[in-house]
């Protein structure tokens, strides 16, 4: 596999009406908010849909109706390098859990990749519910 792929940790969701989104997710479809978090201009929050899976995080500041699917890579370096070979462009930037890379495929899907350097990340916000 040319990028190592381990697991499918995040999808990463916009939700540009934030609360009224956050209410279809735990009132509608039954889902369990496991943290909310509001901080430099925008909120976001994580939300369980089922005990197995990756969670989903809805963010505010995230426009379009596409998701970004997060997943964790062995060796972000080689694997960058990898997709970098292969003329994937996009955007590196850092997240709570480690470096990452965010793009988008020439259909329209939106892809990221990142290394756990931070595990400590996975626990640091739950319970935690800013209003």
């Amino acid at each position: 596999m040319t990028t190592d792929f381990i697991s499918l940790d995040f999808i990463y969701t916009p939700a540009p009406n934030f609360e009224q989104t956050l209410d279809h997710y735990l009132n509608d479809l039954g889902g369990k908010l496991i943290w909310k978090v509001r901080g430099m201009g925008t909120i976001v929050a994580m939300v369980k849909l089922s005990s197995g899976g990756p969670p989903i995080l809805l963010a505010q500041h995230f426009s379009g109706t596409v998701p970004i699917l997060i997943y964790r890579v062995r060796n972000f370096k080689q694997s960058l390098a990898k997709l970098k070979a292969k003329g994937i462009k996009g955007k590196e930037l850092e997240i709570p859990h480690g470096p990452c890379f965010s793009f988008k495929m020439p259909s329209g899907q939106r892809f990221a990749i990142y290394q756990l350097v931070r595990p400590v990340a996975n626990k640091m916000f739950i319970g935690r519910k800013d209003t």
